[in-house]
């Protein structure tokens, strides 16, 4: 039985999105094989039909590219979404900290006030709106106090340009650094069944301050899909062809896991995609579930897992299929 979509607060904002959000790294393109633009806004748009709020985007995916396509997919629904966006991974200057090179040139980490103000008249820009509802610190600055950051984002919010405030791919001391010096809403974290480091590091912390998480990576880039069997092969500059995590051995180890999921998916009239995201959803302290779509066929199902209740014998039931297979998963 579907219920209605999920939705949930983010933080001590007071806005309510979607419990299961559309992440766009792979619509940009960079390191997923390239990207079909008119099928990446079918997909966003096929998400907001379904009940999707929460759409969550970046610069760096796709340097500008993901951006503009989402700004081009909410032509006239930019009322219907809460916009996630980030800044910290920057081109235009190289302050802070290298991080990687994209096509030859120098991506750094910084977080300063002055690239942050430039920053977000950029992604306003792109996305072709005058607010963005959640702006989030991409990757952490080593160079920049965090009181300078919160500064600049605390200032954009007294502006109007953001109404909320995140922080993803946190250490625990950044979390802490964040919540002395403003209001935190939210840490964006990776988190799935094969990585759930998090629920020791962040998760009580969040709890005791009210910061929501939003989880990405919730189907492990594909792994906990149920559809990566042994025998798929990865081409090109898809990030998932020397990964040790789709190793053949772990592919196996998550089919078992499959096993165990599949009549639960079965009783729910539901895909196993689905049940995992819903179990990720019912994990505590665990607020939203960001699942990247690149067509309105994966944007549907991903969404339906937000209208997904499982039963507690059925968390049960998948958390303990999950500690049997999974433990000694490669990284």
């Amino acid at each position: 039985m579907l219920h209605d979509m999920l939705t949930r607060k983010i933080g001590h904002s007071g806005i309510e999105a979607s419990a299961v959000g559309l992440g766009t790294w792979a619509i940009g393109g960079w390191m997923w094989g390239g990207t079909d633009e008119s099928r990446s806004v079918d997909a966003i748009r096929a998400s907001i039909d379904e009940g999707v709020s929460l759409i969550d985007t970046a610069p760096a995916y796709g340097q500008g590219l993901a951006e503009e396509i989402v700004g081009k997919a909410l032509v006239g629904r930019r009322d219907k979404v809460v916009l996630a966006t980030k800044c910290g991974l920057v081109w235009h200057t190289q302050k802070g900290n290298h991080f990687f090179d994209y096509d030859g040139k120098p991506v750094h980490r910084y977080l300063g006030k002055d690239a942050i103000v430039y920053e977000v008249e950029q992604s306003l820009m792109r996305l072709g709106t005058d607010y963005i509802d959640h702006y989030i610190t991409h990757w952490q600055d080593p160079t920049t106090p965090v009181d300078e950051t919160m500064e600049a984002l605390e200032l954009l919010k007294a502006q109007g340009k953001i109404r909320s405030i995140g922080a993803s791919n946190t250490s625990v001391d950044n979390l802490n650094a964040y919540i002395q010096a403003g209001q935190l809403d939210a840490v964006q974290e990776e988190y799935s069944m094969v990585k759930r480091d998090i629920e020791t590091t962040h998760v009580p912390t969040c709890l005791e301050n009210d910061v929501s998480v939003l989880s990405y990576s919730s189907l492990a880039l594909g792994l906990l899909t149920g559809k990566i069997g042994p025998e798929r092969t990865f081409s090109g500059d898809d990030q998932r062809k020397d990964n040790p995590r789709f190793s053949i051995e772990n592919r196996q180890k998550v089919a078992l896991l499959m096993e165990t999921i599949s009549p639960i998916a079965g009783a729910h009239g539901a895909s196993k995609a689905q049940v995992v995201i819903a179990w990720t959803l019912q994990q505590p302290g665990i607020t939203f579930s960001l699942c990247g779509a690149r067509d309105p066929g994966q944007a549907v199902e991903n969404a339906k897992a937000g209208k997904l209740r499982l039963s507690q014998s059925d968390l049960d039931a998948i958390s303990a299929a999950a500690q049997t297979h999974l433990t000694q998963l490669a990284a």
